[in-house]
């Protein structure tokens, strides 16, 4: 009896082409000069051309966007079921430290970078903008609100304090990662002071800005009633039956 011919093989799913380009990025960021490495170098190492490489991110340093959207994903994809009767503490500390775990990949390349910025404000500022965009989600991931005041001011420290907790973990060689874990509830415990005295200050100051918000409408009251008033008195201007 003849047997069937083998089904053909499945044909390779192709790399999702933004991931490629950070990995790109990645690995030549780990042999090369951060500021030796051009976006022509990175679309041929990616395997794109230039054109597709433009329609995926405007910079290099966009690419480092990219890869800080990576990392919240695989950290956001993974289960925080068993965290939810957690103390607050301890929800971000594990959040964080799976951040790291998914940065691990690239240590060795982030470490080249931050060496090669340090000093370069304008592309601090701009990584700022991102890792705010990101640790929204890591707070979010650990149960802590960040809209309002306090929730700005919450997301900043954060941001901060893992900026921190990373320069401890890029030189921590320790696979058990001691150092980069006390610095990191070091950091999450100097918050939660700070915050705590935010909220007292925010409590004791609520009434002297709801009498600041009581005399600003007041004041504006005034100003549109004396705007009224003198709209009012103004004589009309060509047809009278414009006005009605």
């Amino acid at each position: 009896m003849a047997t069937s011919p083998d089904p053909k093989p499945k044909a390779k799913a192709k790399p999702n082409p933004r991931e490629a380009v950070v990995e790109a990025l990645m690995r030549l960021a780990a042999e090369q000069p951060w500021n030796d490495i051009e976006i022509g170098d990175i679309a041929r190492e990616a395997g794109i051309s230039l054109a597709e490489f433009r329609d995926l991110f405007p910079s290099k340093g966009a690419v480092l966007g990219g890869l800080s959207r990576l990392i919240d994903t695989k950290v956001l994809e993974g289960d925080s079921s068993d965290l939810a009767e957690e103390p607050t503490r301890e929800r971000l500390f594990d959040v964080l430290m799976r951040r790291l775990d998914a940065m691990a990949p690239y240590k060795t390349a982030l470490r080249r970078i931050s060496y090669a910025m340090r000093g370069d404000v304008l592309s601090m500022l701009a990584l700022n903008g991102v890792a705010l965009n990101s640790h929204r989600f890591m707070l979010a991931a650990a149960g802590i609100d960040t809209e309002g005041p306090l929730g700005r001011l919450k997301l900043q420290g954060t941001v901060i304090a893992f900026a921190r907790t990373v320069q401890v973990w890029l030189d921590d060689d320790d696979p058990a990662h001691a150092r980069t874990m006390a610095r990191l509830d070091k950091e999450i415990r100097q918050g939660e002071r700070f915050m705590e005295r935010a909220e007292d200050a925010r409590r004791l100051t609520a009434p002297l800005r709801a009498i600041g918000r009581s005399l600003m409408e007041r004041r504006n009251g005034r100003d549109r009633r004396r705007d009224a008033e003198a709209d009012a008195e103004k004589p009309l201007d060509g047809d009278p039956a414009a006005a009605v």
